[in-house]
């Protein structure tokens, strides 16, 4: 790595805060993905309000998610054997380039007067490809633009936040623009938008990648090795099923969204871009919290904690006929869900061994959004039979089952992470040699 860190003792809390912006590469990053992100939102929006007005469909709002998503459960983890391989940053520009052509076609069948729900369910079903490729090639070219290993838990965060902000203002934007002069606009900005992060990628200074110290085998054993890593390592199972379970039972509120700011709200796109702001807000907040904090220390018990405030919040957005309530309900979902998966995306990226990052974040797009389709496929049928609200009741119900089998074995997952950060020097006592054979520093969660 570069220079030493700072000492924490003289840095601000504004400083703590935004830290990892120190690199270079990773401030680019930043800057320009926070401009491709409000149109990514804006897009997102705007597709659902559009489904649904088209067809007035439950069922279809889930299909779509079904097809947006269902690419990453299957070509994720050659991705992440790829991302372990390949030039990142090439990947990189590539699937940026190849999302911005989606969404211009979109912006061009829609502003035509020509769309049809096959076109949107195939140009869908082609951006969940692209971000098979993306997101676990992002996730792992993290590490590479942040110079300081200390940081990488602030960068994190900090990217996080930014999804969040961007979610914050897209979908504001999106739900006025929907309702003033409709969905094509919002995916023309979103396909002009993806021009930012290209840029920002090419004016990316790395150092050069190190040489592999295992000879390259076939695409198929590597991706066995690195399934059998991640089963065996007992903290990274636990992480990637809890994930896995949030996603399908209680992720799908986002699908069912537009139902609640139609049939149950009596709003209008107006009132769904206000749902899923107050989504976002929570969100933001959750990730500033995180980027905040110090250190990797603690997490696994605000896992925890995070999954339990993630289920009150879509069981009281399920209860709710009040849009104040609904409101408060979702800012608590989103702080829930994004402390959620901004936590677990930080242990998994500080204890998992360098050579399998790829197809271990790729196992993490898998568990995260790989398994969403089916929760937004089972969400859309469930919601036709017993209804949206017992839909995401009974989803909430699912999420604080997983927070209670997770919170089980915590210390057995403390047990398997402790050697890691002390051989990384996380825990400060080693790390400056006060700890003895006699008198070990507390554990993680135990702070």
């Amino acid at each position: 790595m570069a220079t030493a860190a700072k000492p924490e003792k003289t840095r601000t809390p504004i400083r703590n805060l935004l830290r990892a912006l120190r690199s270079r590469n990773y401030r680019l990053f930043i800057a320009g993905q926070s401009v491709s992100l409000v149109g990514t939102w804006m897009q997102q929006v705007a597709m659902s309000w559009l489904i649904y007005r088209l067809t007035g469909s439950a069922i279809l709002l889930g299909v779509v998610g079904f097809a947006s998503q269902i690419p990453t459960l299957f070509i994720s983890p050659v991705a992440g054997v790829l991302a372990d391989r390949w030039d990142r940053r090439r990947l990189l520009i590539i699937t940026q380039t190849l999302a911005m052509f989606q969404a211009a076609f979109l912006a061009l069948v829609v502003l035509a007067g020509i769309v049809q729900v096959w076109q949107i369910l195939l140009l869908s079903l082609i951006l969940g490809v692209v971000n098979a490729f993306d997101i676990p090639t992002r996730q792992s070219f993290v590490v590479e633009m942040v110079e300081h290993r200390e940081d990488l838990g602030n960068a994190i965060a900090l990217n996080s936040s930014m999804v969040n902000g961007a979610r914050l203002i897209g979908p504001a934007i999106a739900g006025f623009l929907v309702a003033s002069v409709g969905e094509g606009i919002c995916f023309v900005l979103n396909a002009i938008s993806y021009l930012a992060v290209i840029m920002a990628l090419a004016a990316m200074r790395l150092r050069p990648a190190p040489p592999r110290q295992h000879a390259r085998r076939h695409i198929l054993h590597e991706l066995y090795e690195g399934l059998r890593y991640a089963y065996e390592f007992g903290p990274i199972r636990s992480i990637l099923l809890l994930l896995a379970l949030v996603s399908f039972m209680g992720m799908p509120y986002s699908v069912l969204a537009p139902v609640f700011a139609k049939d149950i709200l009596h709003g209008d796109a107006h009132t769904f871009g206000f749902l899923m702001t107050a989504a976002g807000s929570g969100a933001l907040a959750g990730t500033l919290y995180l980027a905040s904090r110090r250190s990797v220390l603690g997490l696994g018990r605000l896992i925890v904690m995070a999954t339990i405030l993630f289920s009150v919040g879509i069981a009281t957005f399920a209860v709710s006929t009040h849009l104040i309530l609904s409101l408060a309900a979702l800012t608590l979902a989103g702080f829930g869900a994004m402390t959620l998966v901004s936590s677990c995306n930080t242990i998994l990226q500080t204890i998992l061994d360098e050579d399998k990052r790829g197809r271990v974040m790729s196992f993490f797009a898998m568990s995260f959004i790989g398994v969403a389709p089916f929760g937004s496929l089972g969400a859309g049928s469930m919601a036709g039979i017993i209804g949206p609200r017992d839909t995401l009741l009974l989803g909430g119900m699912g999420c604080l089952a997983g927070a209670a089998v997770f919170a089980r074995h915590l210390p057995q997952i403390r047990e398997k992470v402790r050697p890691i950060y002390l051989r990384m020097g996380i825990i400060p006592e080693v790390a400056i040699g006060m700890a003895t054979a006699t008198e070990q520093p507390p554990l993680p969660e135990e702070r």
